[in-house]
């Protein structure tokens, strides 16, 4: 198949991607650029493996890496200092409680001289996904404070990971045990962490070929639990569920 990035067509139009398979080798990933960022057309791409990454300036672009890094939730990696460090702080978490600080955190906007790629479209974007029960907040609390989070979009049994911020040490990890002790528990089969990083491998993320993804989303992405709701707000502690040590 010949690699190239496509245009999609303007706001508004059909919804239409190009097979995941043409995507450039070199950026790796990159698939298409336009389109918008409407609800059906972001639901569309996630349920392909394709998700929007790009900065101010910048046309909508839209990608499909391979490898593609994921935990499934059965592999999750707590390390023992992790597991010590949860059983002396007093972490609580929560879903859906304060989606719009999460995303904010992320975006890192009360640094307003740090770029980041959550652009205010992107930011606006989610809310509404958010606003329909399709992306979900994780909050990690010490006492009152929002210390840490993430934000993602649930389709089918896949969740799709977008970001994630501390503010104090291991409140993101914290946020990822309690987030995958969720999806255990709801028969989720796959959390995509789109690209690798020494910080998610330390959790026991894992690249897969992209075809291998594709694959394992078709058999899962029109499964699973009814969507359009919100997760439980209500502040839990985290703890360490029984994982792999080191």
């Amino acid at each position: 198949m010949t690699q190239g990035m496509r245009w999609l067509g303007p706001p508004g139009s059909e919804i239409r991607f190009p097979d995941p398979a043409s995507a450039l080798s070199w950026p790796n990933g990159l698939l298409a650029a336009g389109g918008d960022l409407a609800p059906a057309r972001l639901l569309a791409a996630y349920r392909l493996g394709i998700f929007p990454w790009y900065e101010t300036g910048q046309p909508i672009l839209w990608w499909c890496p391979d490898p593609r890094a994921v935990i499934l939730p059965g592999e999750l990696h707590i390390s023992r200092r992790l597991k010590r460090f949860l059983a002396r702080e007093p972490f609580e978490a929560s879903f859906d409680r304060a989606f719009d600080e999460v995303v904010a955190g992320c975006a890192r906007t009360m640094e307003p001289d740090v770029g980041t790629w959550i652009t205010p479209e992107m930011i606006a974007a989610y809310r509404e996904l958010h606003r329909l029960g399709h992306a979900h907040s994780v909050e990690i609390w010490a006492e009152e404070q929002l210390v840490g989070g993430l934000y993602g979009v649930a389709v089918g049994r896949a969740f799709f990971a977008e970001s994630m911020f501390s503010r104090k040490a291991n409140a993101s990890k914290a946020a990822m045990v309690f987030l995958v002790g969720e999806l255990r528990s709801r028969g989720f089969r796959v959390m995509d962490c789109q690209l690798p990083s020494r910080h998610l491998a330390t959790m026991g993320a894992r690249e897969i070929p992209r075809d291998e993804f594709l694959a394992l989303l078709a058999a899962n992405v029109d499964e699973g639990p009814a969507q359009g709701a919100s997760w439980s707000p209500e502040r839990r502690a985290v703890s360490a569920e029984p994982s792999s040590e080191s």
